[in-house]
């Protein structure tokens, strides 16, 4: 497993209708490198976010697409995403609050 500092788990926040709906939760959806574990990405958003409190992680692997183009046939890049669960007393996350 690769030596992953915090500020490299998380690569993006997802911002889809569904995602946003949940966000009234308190749940957050990033997009997070394949080999980050559920701790590690813990660690990481209360460590980028100050003062958010995670109480659960659920990931999904999300396999890569067939994709052509002419002759020649390929997949694209596999994908993890995370779903973020913070507490009741938790701030938002700013990154999501201007949306």
């Amino acid at each position: 497993m690769a030596d992953l500092k915090y500020y490299d788990v998380i690569l993006k926040p997802i911002v889809t209708e569904k995602s946003m709906n949940s966000m009234a939760d308190k749940k957050y959806t990033f997009s997070v490198h394949p080999n980050a574990t559920k701790n590690q990405i813990k660690e990481a958003v209360e460590k980028m976010f100050a003062g958010t409190k995670v109480v659960s992680v659920n990931t999904m692997n999300l396999d890569g697409k067939n994709r052509r183009r002419g002759n020649t046939a390929g997949k694209t890049s596999k994908v993890k995403k995370a779903i973020v669960q913070l507490t009741a007393e938790s701030p938002e996350i700013e990154i999501f609050s201007g949306l």
